[in-house]
């Protein structure tokens, strides 16, 4: 049971920012696809803005090796006790709700740079450091589950 509570953790933790890259890049990706009908010589602005929303998604797959490792050492050590698995459980659903929000949030930044990129106006450095802010929660979230992990590593397998 402790195995499924930690492994659920782990499988909310990928999906979850998994679907919030996913809609993010489809929000930046369809403000992308109307601002080139305007100025389609700044494709490679709007490409970089789109893209930003995918490193929630690669957030959480950062988490999953980390967590993955983990487990597995718990496992070895027969040291997988409900307190490890309800934590990184914890972490996992941290990271993922956290990721899925942030990247949709920081979708809508980029969406309405580049629109207004595509109306004209020079607006991708300040699209890019306003949208750095949604994305630093989510690695808030990230470098909150590595300390979690770190924590059950060093309480459990001590």
């Amino acid at each position: 049971m402790n195995e499924l509570i930690a492994y659920g953790g782990v499988a909310l933790m990928v999906i979850l920012t998994g679907i919030g890259s996913s809609i993010g890049v489809t929000i930046a990706g369809n403000a992308t696809i109307g601002s080139m009908k305007k100025n389609p010589d700044a494709l490679g602005q709007y490409i970089g803005l789109s893209a930003l929303p995918s490193s929630q998604g690669l957030y959480g797959f950062v988490g999953f090796f980390m967590a993955n490792s983990l487990i597995k050492d718990l496992l070895t050590a027969n040291a997988l006790v409900s307190g490890a698995a309800w934590a990184i459980f914890a972490a996992g659903l941290s990271l993922g709700i956290v990721g899925l929000y942030s990247a949709i949030r920081q979708s809508q930044v980029c969406a309405n740079g580049i629109k207004g990129i595509g109306s004209g106006n020079n607006l991708f450095g300040a699209t890019m450091v306003m949208a750095v802010f949604p994305e630093l929660y989510a690695i808030l979230a990230l470098l909150v589950s590595i300390l979690t992990f770190g924590v059950v590593r060093g309480l459990f397998l001590a």
